[in-house]
């Protein structure tokens, strides 16, 4: 049985460069489980998403910048992947301020693939047990994150998956977890 969301709200935070896939499949998830969705991005307008970080997909409407959004407005975050998405929000001030808000809160927050980047700009991987694309893990644990190789993780309120291969059991986690809080 699935988990239902019914008046729950969760926000997806994404740039230019997200990776389709790991913005749409948990978008759809969530939905189907009866969530409200919104995008943030830095700033309003449209994201391009690619495929495999190197062919242009879709773009999506932002609904509201990351400067704009509020903690309290939402009872989930989910950071997709992408090589760019996560680089160009770790850049950004607001964006990590309002990532490490977000886990300070105690909400679920959900990342995948190279998403976990911006956990580590936001200085929230630091004692938890984290998954993530092969290529980051150095970084997780540069900033005291211990990781695993499993396809999810969920250490407190932070679940990481490693890309989208894991997609499904992702999904489930992420409903199961924002169902819980």
């Amino acid at each position: 049985m699935v988990a239902t969301l019914t008046g729950r709200r969760v926000a997806f935070l994404a740039a230019d460069g997200v990776e389709q896939v790991e913005l749409v499949k948990p978008w759809e998830a969530l939905r189907e489980a009866g969530a409200g969705t919104e995008l943030l991005s830095l700033e309003q307008g449209r994201i391009q998403a690619m495929n495999g970080d190197i062919e242009p997909a879709d773009t999506f409407e932002v609904d509201r910048s990351v400067a704009q959004a509020s903690v309290e407005d939402y009872d989930g975050l989910v950071i997709p992947g992408g090589t760019a998405n996560p680089d160009n929000l770790r850049a950004d001030e607001g964006a990590v301020r309002f990532v490490r808000a977000f886990v300070e809160s105690g909400k679920p927050v959900a990342s995948i693939c190279h998403g976990p980047w911006v956990l580590v700009e936001a200085d929230v991987v630091r004692g938890r047990t984290l998954t993530s694309y092969a290529s980051i893990r150095t970084d997780l644990r540069n900033a005291g994150g211990q990781v695993v190789d499993q396809e999810v993780v969920t250490d407190r309120n932070v679940t990481t998956s490693r890309g989208p291969d894991d997609l499904p059991a992702f999904c489930e986690r992420v409903i199961e977890e924002i169902a819980r809080s």
